[in-house]
């Protein structure tokens, strides 16, 4: 690391922490040329993954935008928060790990889906009749049998 005073590459690390919310790392340096000492901040540099929309168009990929589109889904539902947070850094997570730089809204949204189910089922039928987009009724009723089969099969093979 290059020192602001001098200019001498050579330092050497006084003290290392963690930031609060584990994202990066504080290092207190001394320059091991004039002496004088520094901070630097070590971060993960993330590739950004691009989000394909319904009309083609591409947006980078914003967790926020997920979280508030979850956020709206479950307002006046007694979710806890704590429970939001891991969907949200579930999918995140998921999402990284796939190593790919583009994905489809219509798999994020899957996502959000899949992890509200398990949440709120209020929830999981509010995003959901925004991210299917239901024409009618109708398909939002198909879309709440399917739900009922699943959480009866669901309670049949746990019996």
């Amino acid at each position: 690391m290059k020192c602001m005073y001098c200019g001498s590459v050579e330092s050497k690390v006084v003290d290392s922490r963690q930031n609060e919310d584990g994202t990066s790392i504080r290092r207190r340096r001394e320059c091991e040329n004039c002496g004088k000492r520094f901070t630097t901040y070590e971060t993960i540099e993330h590739t950004p993954i691009m989000v394909i929309k319904k009309d083609g168009s591409r947006q980078a990929f914003d967790i926020q935008k997920v979280k508030k589109g979850i956020m709206k889904a479950i307002e006046k539902r007694a979710v806890p928060m704590a429970a939001i947070d891991k969907l949200v850094s579930d999918i995140q997570r998921s999402i990284f790990n796939l190593l790919d730089q583009e994905i489809s809204s219509d798999y994020v949204g899957d996502m959000v889906m899949d992890g509200l189910k398990e949440l709120d089922e209020v929830a999981y039928v509010r995003y959901a009749s925004v991210h299917r987009q239901f024409k009618d009724i109708n398909s939002l009723l198909n879309e709440i049998e399917q739900l009922i089969k699943l959480k009866d099969n669901l309670s049949k093979t746990n019996k």
